[in-house]
């Protein structure tokens, strides 16, 4: 085997490889010897049948598998002689192997760019102090209170009002047939929380319990159901009852059940005390950022493209998730697919730049992850997503993503070496707490 090396770019290599026919006849049969071992063909005993006999019973599936097992040997061989780490996928142009002739293919791939880099060390930054407000406290306590609320009927006869709860029948109809998925009975409807489409809450904003109101509703543009948007439907409401939320009392008993707390003021320490710490781990974050983006101006060099198109990809699959759970589709943007991809390019640039300046620090620190790091993450997933750590695990694996994990991580140990040799100033808040 002999190849050529051709550089398309300062991140992308061409590899073209020449196998001569020895090596072809070589590895077709090892490939033919694998299946003559399991070859069960009548007329021969169970791994006596001849070569020829079991070549031409499976020719498709014996030559696919040794073209393929050569070229990945080949691939393996010449990068480690290069010493090279391909950030993309491989990309193999290649037709299968023919016996008696000599065999030729190329593959292409991106690595990271080469580049100096300046002084990392001894940065100075300024990182905003964690001031609690004790409002802040006194929303969360509300919240609480919220989730903790029992809801009961109001006897009393009125109208539904925003911040009741109505308990009611719905229907919708088009062209007088009603509408399959579009109903349901002793539905409970929070009216001004912002669940439900606006125009459907204004019918039933008023209703006394018993009515039945049937009125136009014309689903928005954006709305995630595409078969539903811009749709005018009849929508057929009967309200039932009206219910309220019962607050409890902040007091002892309501510190017990929140959190196991002794006093309402365990609870407020507590919640002071989670607050402190998620608020400091985002304004590290904030200074962490200024640091990586002072190092990253002083930088200028090619981005592995088809690395930035991964991190489009999963930046957009973000975005649909967002708008989904608030009940839109990307066709609500109003953008098509190309402006969209345009339109988180310079992010997504940003987010490879960052990941490959912060790899090459690592690496200029001989940083290491060990496997119980990379464990640990996977746990952490698994705990605040409620799944199991080997199916998670097994996930990535199966999926190729343990190496990009790792990246994570590793990038991850070099920002804190970053940070942690920094000079960081504290200053106020740029916004008052109480503000």
């Amino acid at each position: 085997m002999e190849y050529k090396v051709e550089e398309l770019s300062p991140v992308k290599r061409k590899v073209a490889v020449e196998v001569s026919v020895e090596e072809v006849h070589a590895a077709l049969a090892a490939t033919v010897a694998l299946y003559r071992k399991g070859a069960d063909i009548k007329g021969f005993r169970k791994g006596k049948v001849p070569s020829s006999v079991v070549e031409a019973k499976y020719r498709k599936q014996i030559y696919g598998e040794a073209t393929t097992d050569l070229i990945n040997y080949h691939i393996n061989d010449i990068l480690g002689e290069l010493k090279l780490s391909p950030l993309s996928r491989i990309d193999v142009d290649a037709k299968e192997m023919e016996r008696d002739e000599n065999f030729s293919y190329s593959f292409s791939f991106e690595i990271a760019p080469s580049f100096d880099l300046p002084e990392y060390k001894g940065l100075a930054v300024e990182e905003e102090d964690v001031v609690v407000d004790p409002q802040q406290v006194e929303d969360v306590i509300e919240r609480i209170r919220q989730n903790m609320a029992k809801t009961m009927i109001i006897k009393e006869e009125r109208p539904a009002a925003t911040g009741d709860i109505a308990v009611i029948d719905f229907q919708a109809f088009q062209d007088g047939a009603a509408m399959e998925g579009i109903a349901a009975n002793k539905f409970e409807l929070p009216l001004g929380e912002g669940n439900s489409l606006p125009e459907f809450e204004d019918i039933v904003i008023g209703m006394t319990p018993g009515e039945t109101k049937e009125n136009a509703l014309t689903f928005p543009a954006d709305f995630i159901n595409d078969k539903l948007a811009g749709q005018t439907v009849s929508m057929q409401v009967t309200l039932h009852a009206i219910k309220a939320r019962n607050l409890p009392e902040v007091d002892a008993d309501f510190a017990e059940q929140a959190g196991g707390y002794s006093s309402v003021q365990d609870l407020k320490d507590a919640i002071e005390k989670s607050y402190v710490s998620t608020r400091k781990q985002l304004v590290k974050g904030d200074a962490q950022k200024k640091l990586l983006d002072g190092i990253k101006a002083e930088i200028s060099f090619e981005l592995p493209q088809s690395i930035v198109e991964e991190q489009i990809d999963k930046q957009i699959v973000e975005l649909q998730g967002k708008l989904e759970r608030q009940g839109k589709s990307l066709d609500s943007l109003g953008r098509t697919p190309a402006e969209l991809r345009e339109e988180n390019r310079a992010q997504a640039e940003d987010v490879v730049k960052s990941s490959l300046v912060l790899l090459a620090i690592a690496s200029a620190e001989n940083l290491t992850v060990d496997p119980q790091e990379v464990d640990l993450v996977l746990q952490k997933m698994a705990a605040s997503t409620g799944q199991d750590f080997h199916s998670i695990k097994d996930y990535y694996e199966q999926h190729n993503l343990m190496i990009p994990l790792k990246d994570r991580v590793l990038a991850d140990k070099a920002m804190e070496l970053i940070y942690e040799n920094a000079t960081v100033t504290t200053v106020p808040p740029a916004v008052a707490p109480n503000a």
